[in-house]
């Protein structure tokens, strides 16, 4: 019998997820966060919370996020963190890059 396991998220992507998530749907608390890139992925990548809570306080200390305590779905205190001005520009340079990465990386990949 086969496992299926879920590849990793690739390393330098984890902030553009991030940030791409906040900039669709404004704001988030971290659960939520993780549970829409996974949803968003179909399943293929899933943001542990190992990973997410710390780059969330990164993100936090950089000023690309602003985050407040509010009330979840299900009544629970929840920090909700959304993209600050920073935050959308930094969007866009890491959007660039990992177009540039990709590009360079297709043509590696279909080289004769």
């Amino acid at each position: 019998m086969e496992t299926t396991t879920r590849p990793d998220i690739p390393p330098g992507t984890l902030y553009m997820l991030i940030l791409k998530t906040l900039a669709r749907l404004d704001s988030m608390h971290g659960y939520g966060i993780a549970q829409h890139i996974q949803k968003t992925s179909e399943d293929v990548l899933a943001v542990e919370e190992g990973s997410l809570y710390p780059a969330l306080q990164r993100m936090l200390v950089k000023g690309w996020v602003e985050a407040e305590w509010g009330q979840s779905e299900n009544n629970r205190r929840a920090r909700y963190y959304r993209l600050t001005r920073q935050g959308r520009a930094q969007l866009s340079r890491e959007l660039r890059a990992f177009d540039r990465v990709m590009s360079a990386i297709t043509r590696v990949i279909e080289a004769v």
